[in-house]
């Protein structure tokens, strides 16, 4: 660090902060944009980044009704991977693990990528062979793979329980050395001020209250500080998608649901690898501030509610000890809910509706956030060209109508959608 950063610092830290430079502006919304990303998560502030560096329009909106970030990109568990097994999938996540390797780079902005690793945990014959064809298919397509015994999980994972008599006894595992996590907030932050810098406004306390669509195409959309008009629209809500598509006329094969996380009070350093179990439905890490951050399965009933019940709670912090017994005296520190947006196949949708104009970022699942950096890179790709990202074709929101789905088993959870 400079003499300059350090005098700056601590120039700001003795005037309590009141002199430091805001990260991005915050601008009056104008009459008209070229584009207007409804959302300023994660998808949404990396796609308006994207179209900025990649495609050269800067004239452009991001609007967020509430705070920036304030959704499932700061509610989530910050897990990175592309272990992926069918072509549709695979070759999307590892565009978007290759753009997490360069990313802080690219922004200009530390998001704390941590290459810890990824170890999904095998309990039956029928788990280690999934495993290892994933892992074979995996290698086949680039993408790092290792399959793991007993013993090198037992060494790697000291606190986890490897032996015979617990209730998910392991019989190996599948590892992606080149998983890990990354900080969500600084993701956000970052795309926020990268995206600013290229000239994109960034407006918060701006809901979308309608879309204006004429002819069958739209032309612009109403919010709680005016009308403003866009050529082209993008949803990129989450779990808001189907309301928020709603408003142009369109029903979506969405369903939204409650997905809790956990967080323990701090500890020393003990967890140094990713670790998850779909037996137990469970995944847990290990913050940069010692906190164990772990989650498990949807609370199964439809809501838009960011807060669960206690009952998940309970279940997940039963397969947390069932897995690591040492963790029984640690305190439950806090708990949240983000509101997933749920497709019958578990996959994404990056694409046009028919609507035109009107583009389409959502139905992430479980996947949203490690998709991050692909997902506004492809979405930028669609909105500026009017055609797929050669990485994102089987994204496709007319698949469902074809039955070309991307059931990717154990990847997403697949709700029976009426």
């Amino acid at each position: 660090m400079s003499h300059y950063s350090i005098f700056s610092l601590a120039r700001n830290a003795l005037s309590r902060h009141e002199n430091w430079s805001e990260a991005w502006r915050n601008p009056e919304p104008r009459a008209e944009y070229d584009v207007i990303i409804i959302g300023a998560g994660g998808h949404g502030l990396g796609a308006a980044y994207y179209l900025a560096k990649e495609h050269g329009i800067t004239n452009v909106a991001v609007l967020e009704k509430g705070y920036l970030g304030g959704g499932n990109t700061g509610r989530n568990t910050t897990i990175v991977r592309s272990n992926y097994l069918l072509e549709g999938n695979a070759h999307f996540y590892e565009h978007s693990m290759k753009l997490w390797e360069g990313l802080s780079r690219d922004i200009n902005y530390n998001v704390m990528f941590s290459q810890r690793g990824v170890l999904n945990l095998a309990h039956t014959d029928a788990q280690i062979d999934a495993f290892q064809r994933r892992g074979n298919a995996m290698r086949l397509n680039g993408i790092d793979a290792e399959f793991l015994s007993v013993e090198e999980i037992a060494a790697r994972v000291p606190l986890l329980d490897c032996s015979p008599q617990t209730r998910f006894p392991i019989r190996g595992g599948l590892l992606q050395p080149r998983g890990g996590t990354a900080r969500h907030d600084a993701v956000a932050w970052g795309y926020a001020r990268a995206a600013d810098t290229r000239g994109v406004d960034i407006i918060q306390n701006c809901e979308v209250t309608g879309i204006d669509v004429n002819g069958g195409r739209v032309n612009g959309v109403q919010t709680t500080r005016g009308a403003i008009r866009a050529a082209k629209i993008g949803i990129a809500v989450a779990g808001h998608s189907s309301q928020v598509a709603a408003m142009a006329g369109l029903r979506l094969p969405i369903e939204s649901h409650v997905l809790q996380a956990m967080v323990s009070e701090p500890l020393k350093p003990c967890l140094d690898t990713v670790v998850t179990s779909g037996a137990a439905h469970l995944y847990v890490s290990q913050s940069d501030k010692g906190e164990l951050v772990y989650g498990g399965d949807l609370d199964f009933y439809n809501s838009y509610a960011q807060r669960g019940n206690m009952p998940r709670v309970e279940e997940v912090a039963a397969a947390l000890l069932s897995l690591f017994p040492a963790f029984s005296r640690v305190r439950m520190m806090r708990t949240w809910g983000g509101v997933m947006d749920m497709t019958m196949d578990g996959s994404p949708i990056i694409g046009k509706t028919p609507i035109d104009g009107l583009y389409l970022n959502g139905g992430w699942c479980y996947g949203g956030f490690k998709a991050t950096p692909a997902s506004g890179f492809c979405y930028a790709h669609l909105i500026a060209k009017d055609e797929p990202h050669p990485t994102a074709t089987e994204y496709r929101l007319d698949r469902f109508l074809r039955g070309a789905m991307i059931d990717e088993k154990g990847m997403g959870a697949q709700p029976n959608l009426h």
